[in-house]
Protein backbone atom coordinates (compact mmCIF):
# COMPACT_ATOMS: atom_id res chain seq x y z
CA UNK A 1 0.00 0.00 0.00
CA UNK A 2 1.37 3.40 -0.98
CA UNK A 3 1.94 5.84 1.90
CA UNK A 4 -0.27 8.99 1.88
CA UNK A 5 2.81 11.24 1.93
CA UNK A 6 4.12 9.54 -1.22
CA UNK A 7 0.74 10.03 -2.92
CA UNK A 8 0.74 13.70 -1.99
CA UNK A 9 4.27 14.20 -3.28
CA UNK A 10 3.42 12.37 -6.52
CA UNK A 11 0.26 14.45 -7.00
CA UNK A 12 2.17 17.68 -6.35
CA UNK A 13 4.94 16.59 -8.75
CA UNK A 14 2.48 15.93 -11.59
CA UNK A 15 0.53 19.11 -10.85
CA UNK A 16 3.72 21.16 -11.05
CA UNK A 17 4.69 19.54 -14.35
CA UNK A 18 1.21 20.09 -15.79
CA UNK A 19 1.34 23.77 -14.77
CA UNK A 20 4.72 24.65 -16.26
CA UNK A 21 5.14 22.14 -19.08
CA UNK A 22 3.89 22.90 -22.62
CA UNK A 23 0.39 21.61 -23.45
CA UNK A 24 -0.92 20.12 -26.63
CA UNK A 25 -3.11 23.15 -27.11
CA UNK A 26 -1.51 26.55 -26.50
CA UNK A 27 -4.86 27.91 -25.34
CA UNK A 28 -4.50 25.90 -22.14
CA UNK A 29 -1.21 27.67 -21.36
CA UNK A 30 -2.82 31.05 -22.07
CA UNK A 31 -5.82 30.31 -19.84
CA UNK A 32 -3.53 29.16 -17.02
CA UNK A 33 -1.51 32.37 -17.32
CA UNK A 34 -4.71 34.42 -17.35
CA UNK A 35 -5.84 32.62 -14.18
CA UNK A 36 -2.60 33.48 -12.38
CA UNK A 37 -2.78 37.10 -13.59
CA UNK A 38 -6.43 37.46 -12.57
CA UNK A 39 -5.78 36.21 -9.05
CA UNK A 40 -2.60 38.32 -8.79
CA UNK A 41 -4.38 41.51 -9.89
CA UNK A 42 -7.27 40.88 -7.48
CA UNK A 43 -4.80 40.30 -4.66
CA UNK A 44 -2.86 43.44 -5.59
CA UNK A 45 -6.08 45.46 -5.54
CA UNK A 46 -6.94 44.14 -2.07
CA UNK A 47 -3.48 44.97 -0.70
CA UNK A 48 -3.49 48.51 -2.10
CA UNK A 49 -7.09 49.31 -1.14
CA UNK A 50 -6.82 48.11 2.45
CA UNK A 51 -3.45 49.87 2.79
CA UNK A 52 -4.98 53.15 1.63
CA UNK A 53 -7.72 52.79 4.25
CA UNK A 54 -5.00 52.19 6.85
CA UNK A 55 -3.18 55.29 5.65
CA UNK A 56 -6.25 57.51 5.96
CA UNK A 57 -7.03 56.08 9.39
CA UNK A 58 -3.53 56.80 10.68
CA UNK A 59 -3.70 60.30 9.19
CA UNK A 60 -6.98 60.97 11.02
CA UNK A 61 -5.50 59.54 14.21
CA UNK A 62 -2.67 62.05 13.92
CA UNK A 63 -5.13 64.95 13.67
CA UNK A 64 -7.10 63.80 16.70
CA UNK A 65 -4.11 63.12 18.93
CA UNK A 66 -2.99 66.76 18.70
CA UNK A 67 -6.32 67.89 20.21
CA UNK A 68 -7.40 64.98 22.41
CA UNK A 69 -5.79 64.01 25.68
CA UNK A 70 -4.14 60.61 26.15
CA UNK A 71 -6.81 59.55 28.65
CA UNK A 72 -10.17 61.06 29.51
CA UNK A 73 -12.37 60.33 32.54
CA UNK A 74 -16.11 60.82 31.97
CA UNK A 75 -19.18 59.86 34.04
CA UNK A 76 -21.24 56.83 33.05
CA UNK A 77 -24.47 58.62 33.98
CA UNK A 78 -25.16 62.33 33.83
CA UNK A 79 -23.12 65.13 32.28
CA UNK A 80 -21.06 66.42 35.20
CA UNK A 81 -19.45 65.16 38.41
CA UNK A 82 -17.47 66.44 41.35
CA UNK A 83 -13.69 66.16 40.75
CA UNK A 84 -13.01 66.32 44.50
CA UNK A 85 -14.30 62.79 45.12
CA UNK A 86 -11.89 60.64 47.08
CA UNK A 87 -11.47 58.05 44.35
CA UNK A 88 -10.59 60.71 41.81
CA UNK A 89 -8.08 62.23 44.19
CA UNK A 90 -6.47 58.81 44.62
CA UNK A 91 -6.10 58.58 40.84
CA UNK A 92 -4.68 62.09 40.69
CA UNK A 93 -1.87 61.09 43.04
CA UNK A 94 -0.65 58.28 40.74
CA UNK A 95 3.01 58.69 39.82
CA UNK A 96 2.41 57.89 36.14
CA UNK A 97 0.21 61.00 35.64
CA UNK A 98 2.07 64.08 34.43
CA UNK A 99 -0.84 66.53 33.84
CA UNK A 100 -4.34 66.52 35.31
CA UNK A 101 -6.77 68.95 33.67
CA UNK A 102 -10.46 69.56 34.38
CA UNK A 103 -12.81 70.54 31.54
CA UNK A 104 -16.44 71.44 30.91
CA UNK A 105 -18.17 70.94 27.55
CA UNK A 106 -21.68 72.27 26.92
CA UNK A 107 -23.77 73.56 24.03
CA UNK A 108 -24.37 77.28 23.66
CA UNK A 109 -25.41 79.87 21.09
CA UNK A 110 -22.92 82.51 19.94
CA UNK A 111 -23.60 85.70 18.04
CA UNK A 112 -21.20 87.95 16.18
CA UNK A 113 -22.89 91.03 14.72
CA UNK A 114 -25.80 89.58 12.71
CA UNK A 115 -24.57 85.99 12.52
CA UNK A 116 -25.38 83.20 14.97
CA UNK A 117 -24.26 79.59 15.43
CA UNK A 118 -24.79 76.69 17.80
CA UNK A 119 -21.39 75.75 19.25
CA UNK A 120 -19.70 73.63 21.89
CA UNK A 121 -18.04 75.70 24.60
CA UNK A 122 -15.06 73.85 26.07
CA UNK A 123 -13.74 75.35 29.27
CA UNK A 124 -10.20 74.25 30.04
CA UNK A 125 -7.54 74.99 32.64
CA UNK A 126 -4.35 76.94 32.03
CA UNK A 127 -2.35 73.71 31.62
CA UNK A 128 -4.25 72.82 28.43
CA UNK A 129 -1.21 73.84 26.39
CA UNK A 130 0.88 71.20 28.18
CA UNK A 131 -1.92 68.64 28.00
CA UNK A 132 -2.27 68.76 24.20
CA UNK A 133 -0.35 70.05 21.20
CA UNK A 134 -2.68 73.00 20.72
CA UNK A 135 0.21 75.34 19.86
CA UNK A 136 0.85 73.37 16.66
CA UNK A 137 -2.77 73.97 15.57
CA UNK A 138 -2.92 77.73 16.01
CA UNK A 139 -3.27 80.19 13.13
CA UNK A 140 -2.74 83.92 13.58
CA UNK A 141 -0.34 86.49 15.00
CA UNK A 142 -1.59 86.31 18.59
CA UNK A 143 -1.01 83.63 21.21
CA UNK A 144 -3.11 81.06 23.04
CA UNK A 145 -4.81 82.93 25.92
CA UNK A 146 -7.88 82.00 27.94
CA UNK A 147 -8.23 84.88 30.38
CA UNK A 148 -6.50 87.87 31.94
CA UNK A 149 -7.35 90.36 34.67
CA UNK A 150 -9.90 92.19 32.52
CA UNK A 151 -11.57 89.96 29.90
CA UNK A 152 -12.19 86.35 28.88
CA UNK A 153 -10.89 85.04 25.57
CA UNK A 154 -12.29 82.48 23.16
CA UNK A 155 -10.23 80.52 20.63
CA UNK A 156 -12.49 79.50 17.73
CA UNK A 157 -12.18 76.70 15.23
CA UNK A 158 -11.18 77.91 11.79
CA UNK A 159 -14.44 76.80 10.12
CA UNK A 160 -16.51 78.43 12.85
CA UNK A 161 -14.54 81.63 12.30
CA UNK A 162 -15.53 81.54 8.63
CA UNK A 163 -19.17 80.83 9.46
CA UNK A 164 -19.42 83.78 11.86
CA UNK A 165 -17.20 86.04 9.75
CA UNK A 166 -15.10 87.14 12.72
CA UNK A 167 -11.68 86.96 11.08
CA UNK A 168 -8.52 86.01 12.96
CA UNK A 169 -8.69 89.12 15.17
CA UNK A 170 -12.24 90.31 15.87
CA UNK A 171 -12.69 93.64 17.60
CA UNK A 172 -16.32 93.40 18.66
CA UNK A 173 -16.90 90.82 21.42
CA UNK A 174 -18.54 87.51 20.76
CA UNK A 175 -21.89 87.16 22.57
CA UNK A 176 -22.45 83.75 24.18
CA UNK A 177 -25.91 82.61 25.34
CA UNK A 178 -26.66 79.57 27.49
CA UNK A 179 -29.89 78.61 29.27
CA UNK A 180 -29.89 78.97 33.04
CA UNK A 181 -30.11 75.72 34.94
CA UNK A 182 -33.39 74.91 36.73
CA UNK A 183 -35.06 78.09 35.47
CA UNK A 184 -38.34 78.13 33.57
CA UNK A 185 -38.66 80.29 30.48
CA UNK A 186 -40.82 83.36 31.04
CA UNK A 187 -42.78 83.96 27.85
CA UNK A 188 -43.09 87.66 28.68
CA UNK A 189 -39.32 87.97 29.07
CA UNK A 190 -37.60 84.89 27.57
CA UNK A 191 -34.14 86.47 27.63
CA UNK A 192 -34.20 86.32 31.44
CA UNK A 193 -33.85 82.51 31.23
CA UNK A 194 -30.46 82.79 29.54
CA UNK A 195 -27.00 83.68 30.75
CA UNK A 196 -25.15 86.11 28.51
CA UNK A 197 -21.39 86.48 28.50
CA UNK A 198 -18.74 88.07 26.27
CA UNK A 199 -15.65 86.52 24.71
CA UNK A 200 -12.83 88.45 23.09
CA UNK A 201 -10.26 87.37 20.53
CA UNK A 202 -6.66 86.48 21.47
CA UNK A 203 -5.69 86.87 17.80
CA UNK A 204 -5.54 83.17 16.95
CA UNK A 205 -7.85 80.36 15.83
CA UNK A 206 -7.14 76.62 15.79
CA UNK A 207 -7.32 74.21 12.86
CA UNK A 208 -7.04 70.47 13.49
CA UNK A 209 -8.56 69.57 10.09
CA UNK A 210 -11.57 67.83 11.63
CA UNK A 211 -15.07 69.15 11.05
CA UNK A 212 -16.19 68.10 14.52
CA UNK A 213 -13.77 70.53 16.16
CA UNK A 214 -13.05 73.19 13.55
CA UNK A 215 -16.71 73.98 12.90
CA UNK A 216 -18.16 73.66 16.42
CA UNK A 217 -15.67 74.24 19.22
CA UNK A 218 -14.66 77.35 21.14
CA UNK A 219 -11.89 77.01 23.75
CA UNK A 220 -12.11 79.27 26.77
CA UNK A 221 -11.29 79.24 30.48
CA UNK A 222 -12.83 76.76 32.89
CA UNK A 223 -14.05 79.57 35.18
CA UNK A 224 -15.87 81.26 32.30
CA UNK A 225 -17.61 77.97 31.39
CA UNK A 226 -18.66 77.40 35.00
CA UNK A 227 -20.18 80.86 35.26
CA UNK A 228 -21.90 80.52 31.89
CA UNK A 229 -23.50 77.15 32.70
CA UNK A 230 -24.06 77.79 36.45
CA UNK A 231 -21.68 75.18 37.82
CA UNK A 232 -19.70 75.47 41.03
CA UNK A 233 -16.95 72.84 41.18
CA UNK A 234 -18.44 70.33 38.74
CA UNK A 235 -16.69 69.23 35.56
CA UNK A 236 -17.80 67.17 32.57
CA UNK A 237 -14.46 65.41 32.10
CA UNK A 238 -10.94 65.08 33.43
CA UNK A 239 -8.23 64.88 30.79
CA UNK A 240 -4.90 63.27 31.58
CA UNK A 241 -1.43 63.27 30.07
CA UNK A 242 0.92 60.52 31.21
CA UNK A 243 4.65 60.57 31.73
CA UNK A 244 6.68 59.46 28.67
CA UNK A 245 7.72 56.16 30.24
CA UNK A 246 4.16 55.18 31.24
CA UNK A 247 2.28 52.35 29.50
CA UNK A 248 -1.03 53.89 28.37
CA UNK A 249 -2.95 50.61 28.30
CA UNK A 250 -1.75 49.52 31.73
CA UNK A 251 -2.46 52.91 33.31
CA UNK A 252 -5.89 53.02 31.67
CA UNK A 253 -6.81 49.65 33.21
CA UNK A 254 -5.42 50.69 36.61
CA UNK A 255 -7.41 53.95 36.64
CA UNK A 256 -10.58 52.12 35.60
CA UNK A 257 -10.07 49.61 38.42
CA UNK A 258 -9.68 52.41 40.97
CA UNK A 259 -12.72 54.38 39.78
CA UNK A 260 -15.12 51.47 39.45
CA UNK A 261 -18.35 51.46 37.43
CA UNK A 262 -19.35 55.11 37.92
CA UNK A 263 -16.73 56.39 35.48
CA UNK A 264 -15.33 55.47 32.09
CA UNK A 265 -11.70 55.91 31.12
CA UNK A 266 -11.31 56.60 27.40
CA UNK A 267 -8.10 56.49 25.39
CA UNK A 268 -7.64 58.60 22.26
CA UNK A 269 -9.15 55.94 20.02
CA UNK A 270 -12.22 55.50 22.24
CA UNK A 271 -12.77 59.26 22.42
CA UNK A 272 -13.33 59.19 18.64
CA UNK A 273 -14.88 55.73 18.48
CA UNK A 274 -17.68 56.71 16.10
CA UNK A 275 -15.28 58.10 13.49
CA UNK A 276 -12.97 55.10 13.56
CA UNK A 277 -15.89 52.67 13.59
CA UNK A 278 -17.20 54.22 10.37
CA UNK A 279 -13.75 53.88 8.81
CA UNK A 280 -13.54 50.24 9.90
CA UNK A 281 -16.96 49.54 8.38
CA UNK A 282 -15.92 51.18 5.12
CA UNK A 283 -12.76 49.08 5.09
CA UNK A 284 -14.77 45.91 5.78
CA UNK A 285 -17.24 46.66 2.99
CA UNK A 286 -14.36 47.28 0.58
CA UNK A 287 -12.83 43.96 1.61
CA UNK A 288 -16.08 42.11 0.81
CA UNK A 289 -16.44 43.84 -2.57
CA UNK A 290 -12.86 42.97 -3.49
CA UNK A 291 -13.41 39.39 -2.35
CA UNK A 292 -16.38 39.22 -4.73
CA UNK A 293 -14.12 40.47 -7.54
CA UNK A 294 -11.64 37.75 -6.56
CA UNK A 295 -14.40 35.14 -6.84
CA UNK A 296 -15.19 36.40 -10.34
CA UNK A 297 -11.49 36.23 -11.24
CA UNK A 298 -11.36 32.64 -10.01
CA UNK A 299 -13.81 31.62 -12.75
CA UNK A 300 -10.71 31.64 -14.94
CA UNK A 301 -9.33 29.00 -12.61
CA UNK A 302 -12.37 26.81 -13.23
CA UNK A 303 -11.88 27.16 -16.98
CA UNK A 304 -8.15 26.51 -16.71
CA UNK A 305 -8.60 23.25 -14.80
CA UNK A 306 -11.41 22.11 -17.10
CA UNK A 307 -9.26 22.71 -20.19
CA UNK A 308 -6.32 20.99 -18.53
CA UNK A 309 -8.42 17.91 -17.77
CA UNK A 310 -9.49 17.71 -21.39
CA UNK A 311 -5.91 18.18 -22.54
CA UNK A 312 -4.62 15.46 -20.20
CA UNK A 313 -7.43 12.98 -20.75
CA UNK A 314 -5.07 10.39 -22.19
CA UNK A 315 -2.70 10.81 -19.25
CA UNK A 316 -5.59 10.33 -16.83
CA UNK A 317 -6.60 7.12 -18.56
CA UNK A 318 -3.00 5.90 -18.49
CA UNK A 319 -2.75 6.63 -14.77
CA UNK A 320 -5.97 4.73 -14.24
CA UNK A 321 -4.60 1.65 -16.03
CA UNK A 322 -1.43 1.91 -13.92
CA UNK A 323 -3.51 1.67 -10.73
CA UNK A 324 -4.20 5.29 -9.80
CA UNK A 325 -7.62 5.63 -8.18
CA UNK A 326 -10.03 8.53 -8.48
CA UNK A 327 -8.77 10.14 -5.28
CA UNK A 328 -5.20 10.36 -6.55
CA UNK A 329 -6.26 11.71 -9.94
CA UNK A 330 -8.50 14.29 -8.26
CA UNK A 331 -5.67 15.28 -5.94
CA UNK A 332 -3.45 16.05 -8.96
CA UNK A 333 -5.84 18.64 -10.33
CA UNK A 334 -6.66 20.02 -6.88
CA UNK A 335 -2.92 20.60 -6.40
CA UNK A 336 -2.90 22.27 -9.80
CA UNK A 337 -5.60 24.72 -8.67
CA UNK A 338 -3.84 25.32 -5.37
CA UNK A 339 -0.58 26.08 -7.15
CA UNK A 340 -2.28 28.61 -9.40
CA UNK A 341 -3.92 30.26 -6.37
CA UNK A 342 -0.69 30.24 -4.36
CA UNK A 343 1.40 31.70 -7.17
CA UNK A 344 -1.22 34.37 -7.92
CA UNK A 345 -1.47 35.27 -4.22
CA UNK A 346 2.30 35.57 -3.76
CA UNK A 347 2.75 37.63 -6.93
CA UNK A 348 -0.18 39.91 -6.01
CA UNK A 349 1.02 40.48 -2.45
CA UNK A 350 4.57 41.18 -3.61
CA UNK A 351 3.45 43.66 -6.26
CA UNK A 352 0.93 45.24 -3.88
CA UNK A 353 3.52 45.78 -1.15
CA UNK A 354 5.98 47.10 -3.75
CA UNK A 355 3.41 49.55 -5.14
CA UNK A 356 2.51 50.72 -1.62
CA UNK A 357 6.18 51.25 -0.82
CA UNK A 358 6.67 53.30 -4.00
CA UNK A 359 3.55 55.35 -3.20
CA UNK A 360 4.70 55.91 0.37
CA UNK A 361 8.20 56.84 -0.74
CA UNK A 362 7.46 59.02 -3.78
CA UNK A 363 3.69 59.75 -3.69
CA UNK A 364 3.15 59.23 -7.40
CA UNK A 365 -0.64 58.86 -7.22
CA UNK A 366 -1.98 62.30 -6.28
CA UNK A 367 -5.28 63.16 -4.63
CA UNK A 368 -5.81 66.20 -6.82
CA UNK A 369 -4.28 69.36 -8.17
CA UNK A 370 -6.03 71.80 -5.84
CA UNK A 371 -5.09 72.92 -2.33
CA UNK A 372 -8.29 71.66 -0.68
CA UNK A 373 -6.69 68.34 0.32
CA UNK A 374 -4.79 67.85 3.55
CA UNK A 375 -2.19 65.69 1.82
CA UNK A 376 -0.95 65.73 -1.77
CA UNK A 377 -0.85 61.97 -2.39
CA UNK A 378 -2.84 58.98 -1.21
CA UNK A 379 -1.53 57.89 2.22
CA UNK A 380 -0.76 54.17 2.53
CA UNK A 381 0.17 51.93 5.43
CA UNK A 382 0.72 48.19 5.00
CA UNK A 383 -0.30 46.03 7.98
CA UNK A 384 0.89 42.44 8.18
CA UNK A 385 -2.50 41.39 9.59
CA UNK A 386 -4.16 42.59 6.38
CA UNK A 387 -1.59 40.71 4.29
CA UNK A 388 -2.28 37.51 6.23
CA UNK A 389 -6.04 37.98 5.82
CA UNK A 390 -5.69 38.60 2.08
CA UNK A 391 -3.40 35.59 1.65
CA UNK A 392 -5.83 33.29 3.47
CA UNK A 393 -8.80 34.71 1.54
CA UNK A 394 -7.14 34.09 -1.83
CA UNK A 395 -6.18 30.54 -0.89
CA UNK A 396 -9.66 29.69 0.42
CA UNK A 397 -11.43 31.13 -2.63
CA UNK A 398 -8.93 29.45 -4.96
CA UNK A 399 -9.26 26.08 -3.24
CA UNK A 400 -13.05 26.21 -3.36
CA UNK A 401 -12.91 27.18 -7.05
CA UNK A 402 -10.76 24.11 -7.74
CA UNK A 403 -13.33 21.77 -6.27
CA UNK A 404 -16.03 22.10 -8.95
CA UNK A 405 -14.07 21.03 -12.06
CA UNK A 406 -12.35 18.24 -10.10
CA UNK A 407 -15.74 16.97 -8.99
CA UNK A 408 -16.82 16.88 -12.62
CA UNK A 409 -13.83 14.78 -13.65
CA UNK A 410 -14.55 12.34 -10.82
CA UNK A 411 -18.12 11.92 -12.07
CA UNK A 412 -16.86 11.37 -15.61
CA UNK A 413 -14.41 8.73 -14.44
CA UNK A 414 -17.14 6.98 -12.51
CA UNK A 415 -19.37 6.90 -15.59
CA UNK A 416 -16.58 5.57 -17.78
CA UNK A 417 -15.84 2.77 -15.35
CA UNK A 418 -19.52 2.03 -15.03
Amino acid sequence: MVAPSVCMFFSFYLARRYLFSPKKHSAVNIISAVSVCGIALSTLAMVCTLSVFNGFQEMVEGFFTTFDAQLKIVPVQGKVFNPLESRLQQVRSMSSIAIWSETIEEQAVVQYKQRQAMVTIKGVERNFEQLTEIDSLLIGSGRFMLTDSEVEYGVLGVDLMSELGTGLQFIDPLLVYAPKRNVRVNIANPSAAFNRRYLFSPGVVFACNQQKYDANYILTSLDFARRLFNYDTQVSAIEIKLRPEADVRRVEREIQRKLGDRFKVLNQYEQQEEVFRIMEIEKLISYFFLTFILVVACFNLVGSLSMLMLDKREDVETLGWLGADQRMISRIFICEGRLISLIGALIGIFLGVLLCYVQQRFGWIKLGSGESFLVDAYPVSVHWVDLLLIFCTVLVVGFVSSWYPVRRIKLNLSKNKG
